[in-house]
């Protein structure tokens, strides 16, 4: 587990006043291996204070994914999953159970100057889609 000291510096550093709330969240999602719903945070936060409402649950993700200290991975038809930035890594996303893991990260090259018009490009993330090892398992078996 992350010292609190840790937690409260990473989120005074980056602009955010450390809410009991939102110390809360950033607490969770640094103890929690894995992607876990805006829903699953807020379960989990409420366990441990009750006084945590959803709306406040789901404000400090967005604020805090805005503060570029959380990632919010898209999988198409099912809830958003939630990710501590750090150490740079793209994602896997199970078509069957929705299950998104971690992929080593790789540099990904760039478009070529213009490709896009007159956008710039900061960062290229890759998600790739398909069945993991456990659903490739079951399709096999």
């Amino acid at each position: 587990m992350i010292e609190s000291a840790s937690i409260k510096q990473t989120l005074q550093s980056s602009g955010l006043r450390c809410t009991a709330q939102r110390y809360a969240v950033m607490a969770f999602l640094t103890d929690h291996k894995g992607h876990p719903t805006a829903a699953e945070i807020f379960k989990a936060v409420n366990r441990v204070d009750p006084r945590s409402s959803r709306a406040t649950t789901y404000n400090n993700l967005r604020d805090l994914v805005k503060a570029g200290l959380v990632r919010e991975v898209a999988v198409e038809g099912r809830a958003g999953r939630f990710d501590l930035e750090g150490v740079r890594h793209h994602h896997f996303v199970c078509d069957r159970c929705g299950n998104v893991e971690d992929v080593k990260w790789y540099d990904v090259p760039k478009p070529r100057a213009r490709s896009l018009g007159k956008r710039v490009v900061r960062e290229c993330q890759l998600i790739f889609r398909g069945l993991c090892a456990k659903c490739t398992g079951r399709s096999s078996g």
